[in-house]
């Protein structure tokens, strides 16, 4: 009782991706706490409390016009037409006898499971475990690999050094680089916006801290990006404005530098990589182009003086090469990440404290920080018992183009013929490129269902909607490998209208197509609780520590778990003894030179790093017609599209719409002013933003972030025109490489016009016309 006292006094414990906090209710009222010993608390809390009764949420099942009366098989109208509700029993009902229809006449290769996102922090009720589950349990599905964010370095990774976790956040810890690197050169930067989200939650923002205390020491920094915050103004950094895409070219110019004055480590390249000496011959021009400075600063824009002066400032120093997930979100987004390895072995610190090589280091706010001690237990999914699936971002290609051969990572694969969609957790409408593209390619299957909270663009271009609950609205545990605070989620609100969980959802289809035991194992959401903190309770009380019950848990409202003292993780174990811990390669080496991928023989992914040009970037044809280089990154102002009509994103609109940074220079020669309502367009559609004039970005660049709930005027429309300001109107669906077939929507070629007359009304989070049925 004292527990629940003052639990209602400091309000109720939660999670969120942007952090743990504490929700007071008061007369319908949300008030967000964040958690005490956050050092620096994420903005993105602000947009909570709007996700309890919004417009935009979804009151009741529904199904499509269309759907309802003509039943299923591909539509056109999907994205346009009227939605009708749907009481429960008769919507679960209808969903069960399609599942049943599909999985009986087309078999589990016509079912495609997606869900990717970042749609709960808890460890149950995630949507993506809650609808493996379910999908395997009914016959199995075709799955999606790797993800949106890094695509290309998750498939790259393993051939050239190890696994992602082996050099993200595992190898470089934040204290390792305030005591110990010299400098830092941040290829993409460390953007501290980035650093706000961390997937499970976080207790502790820490990246802002550190990067403070490194300068403070004296640590170096050296930007290497179009945006001048993409690192945090307090390092000072030296800010180098390359041209978007160029990053290898660069490095190859820093590269030939240090051979040219002999500054590179030949010990360690001998040592501890392979294919060094092949890789050189390309460097000094066995393909008939020496990768001198000069040649370099001709394709990023950087001068050959300034080149040479950042090789030589990088050489004899412990210095630490980060790159960014951005960079691989591009064509030939593989390459980046691969020369950046080779550039930090040529300095010859891989493995050292502070020092090396460090990939997607801030990406999350999780990064850089020691491992827990004990486990954490997830909702188990289960056996698939098919192995097709697809890499995440070619969701478009698998409807558009069944039974297509495609490459991926030495493999040929097929594209099933997907006769049913189901999606729980994310919004394809956010993550993918080319939304007319995506949006003929959703109209194919014969029926869409989808799981959501709001009416986002995947819900519009659903058959059957099952609204589902917010965490606010739900019991569940927070916690992540990351980051030592478990936290007892407490339901904070009823939840809205009708909407159910969606472990609720699964369960009542369950038990319509005879699986209902096997799928909740007969538990009911407190006791699946109970059953998945028991691993770690256990796991404790056999390291000595505080184990307290379940009860005792969920009464105090969160735990303080242990974590193991850092390490350098497989990388500084390989760098002390290469022969008794080699690294997971072909070669137990780091691959300088790839065989394995020599040998697929990709063009568009040889086997060393290769510059190789964009099809759109500056000096390419494309550019002729749409000369601004368009840079759609993730937003500063919620974590992807979530919670878009929110009040710390609705703050950062102008005049409702998202804003677009455009460089001064660039705004005077189109009669752009600050404020403007202007018009971003190429040949795949158009979009409206508003402007924001600044000198924090490469003139020739515009950068407009991701997440604008897409808000087409036509929906139809072949190219469309969003009113709202989604820039993935604009990007290009095509993979990265043959190799990794990564997303490359990070860049695109655009121009950009002052919008005239009247713009018209933003329709986003306004409900689609609903019919009585």
């Amino acid at each position: 009782m004292a527990g629940m006292l003052a639990q209602e006094k400091r309000g109720l414990p939660h999670s969120s991706h942007w952090g743990a906090f504490s929700v007071l209710v008061r007369d319908r009222e949300i008030k967000i706490l964040p958690h005490s010993r956050d050092p620096d608390p994420s903005a993105l809390l602000g947009n909570i409390p709007a996700s309890v009764s919004h417009k935009a949420r979804v009151a009741q099942p529904m199904i499509r016009r269309g759907w309802l009366e003509d039943g299923p098989g591909p539509d056109g109208r999907r994205g346009i037409d009227e939605f009708v509700p749907i009481a429960w029993p008769e919507v679960l009902d209808r969903v069960a006898a399609e599942l049943d229809r599909v999985y009986s006449a087309h078999g589990p290769r016509a079912v495609f499971g997606g869900s990717y996102g970042w749609a709960s922090v808890g460890r149950f009720h995630d949507a993506q475990h809650q609808l493996h589950r379910f999908l395997n349990l009914t016959g199995g599905f075709v799955r999606s690999v790797n993800s949106y964010s890094s695509g290309a370095a998750s498939v790259l990774l393993p051939h050239v050094i190890g696994p992602q976790a082996f050099v993200a956040g595992n190898n470089v810890s934040w204290d390792e680089m305030v005591a110990h690197s010299a400098l830092v050169i941040a290829f993409g930067g460390m953007a501290l916006k980035n650093n706000d989200v961390g997937g499970g939650g976080t207790s502790q923002h820490i990246a802002k801290d550190r990067l403070t205390a490194a300068r403070r020491r004296g640590v170096e920094f050296h930007l290497i990006s179009p945006l001048r915050d993409d690192l945090s103004a307090e390092v000072e950094a030296v800010w180098h404005p390359i041209r978007p895409g160029t990053d290898v070219a660069l490095m190859l110019g820093l590269a030939h530098t240090l051979v040219s004055e002999e500054a590179h480590d030949r010990a360690f390249l001998s040592r501890y990589c392979v294919g060094w000496e092949r890789f050189e011959a390309y460097l000094l021009g066995g393909d008939g182009q020496p990768k001198t400075a000069e040649w370099a600063a001709s394709i990023c824009g950087i001068p050959a003086d300034k080149i040479i002066a950042l090789a030589r400032c990088v050489a004899g120093r412990r210095t630490l090469v980060t790159c960014s997930m951005s960079l691989q979100r591009a064509e030939h987004g593989e390459q980046p990440v691969w020369m950046a390895i080779v550039l930090a072995a040529m300095l010859g610190q891989m493995g050292l404290p502070g020092g090396g090589f460090a990939y997607a280091l801030g990406a999350t706010s999780n990064t850089g920080k020691p491992p827990l001690a004990v486990p954490l237990q997830s909702m188990p999914t289960g056996r698939n018992s098919i192995s097709n699936f697809i890499p995440v971002a070619r969701i478009a290609d698998m409807l558009l183009r069944p039974g297509e051969v495609f490459d991926y990572d030495g493999q040929h694969l097929t594209y099933p013929d997907i006769r049913l969609v189901y999606w729980a957790g994310g919004n394809p409408f956010h993550h993918h490129q080319d939304l007319g593209r995506l949006r003929r390619a959703f109209c194919q299957p014969d029926t869409v269902i989808v799981h959501e909270s709001a009416w986002t663009a995947t819900a519009r271009h659903a058959d059957i909607i099952l609204p589902a609950t917010i965490t606010l609205e739900r019991e569940d545990i927070g916690g992540t490998a990351g980051d030592p605070l478990l936290v007892a989620m407490h339901q904070a609100v009823t939840p809205y209208a009708s909407a159910r969980d969606d472990h609720a959802i699964f369960a009542g289809l369950a038990d319509r197509l005879g699986f209902a035991q096997a799928f909740t194992e007969g538990r009911t959401v407190r006791q699946w609780l109970e059953h998945l903190y028991e691993p770690t309770r256990r796991a404790l009380a056999e390291r000595g520590v505080n184990a307290p019950a379940f009860a005792e848990f969920w009464e105090d409202g969160e735990l303080v778990l242990p974590t193991l003292p850092w390490d350098g993780g497989p990388i500084r174990e390989f760098r002390r003894d290469p022969d008794h811990a080699p690294l997971p390669t072909p070669s137990g080496r780091i691959e300088i030179v790839s065989e394995t991928i020599s040998g697929f023989g990709y063009a568009d992914c040889p086997g060393h790093p290769t510059w190789m040009p964009l099809v759109e970037a500056a000096g390419s044809p494309a550019a002729v017609r749409f000369p601004l280089q368009l840079i759609a990154n993730q937003p500063a102002t919620r974590l992807h599209s979530q919670l878009d009509f929110g009040a710390t994103s609705l703050a950062s609109k102008v005049h409702g719409r998202e804003p677009v940074r455009i460089h001064p220079r660039d705004a005077a020669d189109r009669g752009i002013s600050e404020g403007d309502i202007v018009r971003l367009y190429n040949d795949r559609g158009a979009c409206l933003a508003g402007a924001v004039l600044s000198d924090a970005l490469r003139a020739g660049v515009v950068q407009l972030a991701t997440g604008a709930w897409y808000d087409p005027e036509n929906p139809a429309a072949p190219m469309p025109f969003c009113r709202h300001g989604n820039p993935n109107v604009l990007t290009r669906d095509a993979g990265t490489s043959r190799l990794a077939q990564g997303c490359t929507g990070q860049l695109a070629l655009v121009e950009v016009e002052r919008f005239a007359g009247s713009p018209p009304s933003i329709k986003a989070f306004d409900p689609p016309p609903l019919l009585n049925k």
